[in-house]
């Protein structure tokens, strides 16, 4: 990577804000000021020109940061040069060359690719020097196995006087010695176990438990992520959190136990159990907050442009958040962690037709005594790895 190389990509930047501005208008025609629902546009229209996507982490490296200090790799920005016009990286810098500048076929390896190949051919003298060794060691002659006979034979004689002395040393040698030798060894061997049992008590003793959830009124498996708290007594409680078709295991000693289960989409739940004669697997059903849900479907479903389902999903929407609502858009890097949106922008965000809305997922709803949604709490993955 050269000085060049890092003005040629902001130089490419500025082509690719240029080019979205076309026919967008964001919340700021600086690229590097935009954030959340402008993202997701831009994405979006990544993907239908260019037929590739870049994840929201690499759009805050590498464009809310100017310039940058380090380019990305070489798919990301033939990628972004053919969102600009251009067939691919190497053409875009062939059409905004420098003075003096020259530009060579193997544009494509970038300064890491080079070091690694450069590496390894300095490496192919030590590699042979090792091997020719190896061939070396293995072809070294066997050991004369006459001289081994030869001192085998000297030895005899040394060998009978040994026994000889050895026998004599056992019959002077006190019984009483050779049973104290034998109570240590006992004593030792008991010690060993209990140490074992101490350190393996808890697995040895304790049981499994499984707990499987479902939906109350549908019969199927619940549609989100449960957090499960374990309260013992004198102790904090520790959550666990089950993701949606997984079952709860839970070993324990105990003879009691009590959890208390929550869920975006499921009414509170605390249970107690006595283990002394509990079966150890277990279904337990959830009752659905139908109004949480109802909000949920009508932020995820598919309207398909249809200007009327849209109206239709706008009103449903009106009807369910208050108008008073507190709703923050999640996301999962550390420089715009997070950001508040209140009920007309978040009901824009949903109702435009975008690929990235299947991958929505609420984090905490809740709802006030008359029904109406006044918080919502969502993120939107953009990375495979975070869906």
């Amino acid at each position: 990577m050269t000085d060049l190389d890092i003005l040629h990509f902001e130089q490419l930047k500025k082509d690719v804000q240029a080019q979205y501005l076309k026919e967008y208008t964001p919340s700021n025609d600086d690229i590097s000021k935009w954030k959340g629902i402008d993202i997701i546009y831009f994405q979006e229209d990544l993907r239908k020109k260019a037929k590739g996507n870049i994840s929201e982490k690499s759009f805050y490296t590498y464009f809310k940061n100017s310039p940058v200090t380090k380019l990305p790799r070489i798919d990301m920005l033939n990628l972004l040069s053919i969102y600009a016009g251009y067939d691919s990286w190497y053409e875009f810098k062939k059409q905004h060359l420098f003075t003096g500048e020259l530009l060579r076929d193997d544009e494509d390896l970038n300064a890491e690719d080079i070091e690694e190949i450069e590496k390894t051919v300095s490496a192919a003298p030590d590699l042979l020097t090792n091997e020719n060794s190896l061939k070396k060691q293995d072809e070294k002659p066997d050991e004369n196995t006459d001289l081994q006979k030869s001192i085998t034979e000297n030895q005899t004689f040394n060998q009978n006087k040994e026994s000889f002395s050895t026998a004599n040393f056992k019959e002077l040698k006190p019984q009483k010695n050779f049973i104290r030798k034998n109570v240590w060894a006992i004593i030792t061997s008991v010690l060993v176990v209990l140490t074992g049992l101490l350190g393996f008590k808890d697995v040895l003793f304790s049981k499994t438990y499984k707990y499987c959830f479902t939906d109350a009124d549908r019969g199927l498996g619940v549609v989100n992520t449960l957090e499960i708290k374990v309260i013992k007594e004198n102790e904090s409680p520790i959550l666990y959190k089950i993701k949606p078709g997984e079952c709860f295991y839970y070993s324990t000693k105990d003879k009691n136990l009590k959890m208390q289960i929550s869920s975006p989409f499921y009414e509170y739940l605390e249970i107690s159990r006595s283990l002394e004669n509990a079966p150890d697997e277990e279904i337990i059903e959830l009752k659905p907050d139908d109004y949480k849900m109802a909000a949920y479907y009508f932020s995820i479903k598919d309207a398909n442009g249809d200007p009327e389902e849209l109206k239709r999903k706008r009103n449903q929407l009106e009807s369910l958040i208050s108008n008073n609502a507190i709703i923050y858009q999640i996301y999962d890097n550390n420089i715009y962690g997070i950001e508040r949106l209140d009920k007309q922008k978040y009901i824009t965000l949903v109702t435009t037709p975008t690929t990235s809305l299947k991958n929505l997922s609420v984090i905490e709803m809740k709802k006030d005594n008359n029904g109406k949604i006044i918080s919502i709490k969502f993120k939107i993955a953009t990375d495979e790895k975070n869906k």
